[in-house]
């Protein structure tokens, strides 16, 4: 049969399934160890509780692991690349210098790994070039460590996706803290997809404060400095956190920077960034930077963090109606959802329930 692709765009689309990653260990009959990486780990049956993992009929351990009677998955935990990398390679010294457990019919089992399940061989079933062994898990163990992940031929780590609703519809105790932690993916996220530049900041004593910044991948500008206080008025991420802050929370900032032939233009500002969502700013500062900045509320509605993307005038135009603008209204909402704001209809709002001008 002809095929309409090459192994090599074959191996490609498959790695864009990420899994987690494994090492299979073994004893022989003369209680030597074996050990290979394996990401073709899946669970088949919970009744009988079964397992299955592959291995390429190639490898030098499989005749080992075809005629092995026990073996364990030892599920990696994210800090052991370095175990993955080992056990990845040919070669009879895997377990060189390497401390172990071992466990029933002194099978080896890893340290330290996110989790391990020990295994009866149930079956070998020839699949191609690859052969699928089947076990029944006859002992478990799990850590509170996270599982190494991989995919699309690089390590990643496994977090709770920006995008997902909170655990029961709760709030996580951390609330704000969490939004933060994620606040850092999310840009580092965007960043990638709209090779733009975009920072986290939080609203601290002296204001909109700078906390992470996540540059272009192939234009990286200079990036303010983490801690940097900004304007509450001249900046987009200050005109944010001002359109959903109580008034009390902001006059102060407001009045020490603003004339009152300037109030006019501050009360625009503040309707047009809760009517669309977003705060724009086109070289308020005179250095040249534009940026769009949306906020991040909580179960109150009040801003506690804002997303922003920053680039200079002349190559970045912001536009409220711009895809860019759209990608953050959506990651702005699905983080103030986790910290439970929830407008009509169990949706977010993009204009506060009550605001002050």
């Amino acid at each position: 049969m002809s095929y309409q692709f090459d192994h090599r765009e074959l191996r490609d689309v498959l790695g864009s399934f990420v899994t987690g990653v494994t090492v299979v260990t073994t004893v022989d009959e003369e209680r030597r160890h074996h050990g290979l990486t394996v990401n073709s780990f899946s669970s088949v049956s919970l009744d009988p509780p079964l397992v299955l993992w592959s291995q390429s009929n190639s490898s030098p351990s499989y005749p080992i692991f075809s005629k092995s009677g026990r073996f364990v998955i030892n599920i990696l935990a994210e800090d052991q690349i370095d175990l993955s990398n080992r056990f990845a390679r040919s070669g009879p010294d895997k377990f060189s210098n390497l401390e172990i457990d071992i466990g029933n019919h002194g099978l080896p089992i890893l340290k330290d790994t996110s989790a391990w399940l020990v295994c009866r061989f149930v079956s070998a079933i020839p699949g191609g070039d690859h052969t699928i062994f089947l076990g029944e898990v006859e002992q478990i163990r799990r850590t509170a460590r996270r599982p190494l992940v991989f995919g699309g031929g690089k390590y990643l780590v496994a977090d709770t996706h920006d995008l997902a609703p909170p655990q029961s519809g709760k709030t996580p105790g951390d609330g704000p803290f969490h939004a933060m932690r994620l606040g850092g993916r999310v840009i580092a996220r965007l960043a990638a997809e709209f090779d733009q530049s975009f920072a986290l900041a939080v609203w601290g004593s002296h204001g909109p404060t700078v906390i992470n910044w996540a540059p272009s991948l192939t234009s990286p500008r200079k990036t303010l400095p983490v801690g940097l206080v900004l304007p509450v008025t001249l900046t987009a991420p200050g005109i944010a956190f001002a359109a959903h802050l109580p008034k009390s929370v902001t006059e102060p900032f407001v009045e020490a920077e603003l004339s009152p032939s300037a109030i006019e233009r501050w009360s625009a500002d503040l309707q047009t960034a809760r009517a669309h969502g977003l705060a724009m700013t086109i070289n308020r500062l005179g250095g040249g930077d534009s940026a769009l900045s949306v906020p991040v509320r909580d179960a109150n509605g009040h801003a506690v963090l804002t997303i922003t993307a920053v680039g200079d005038t002349g190559q970045f135009e912001p536009r409220l109606d711009s895809p860019l603008a759209e990608a953050l209204r959506v990651a702005g909402r699905s983080l103030s959802r986790r910290l439970g704001y929830v407008g009509e209809n169990g949706h977010v709002h993009g204009t506060p329930q009550a605001a002050d001008p």
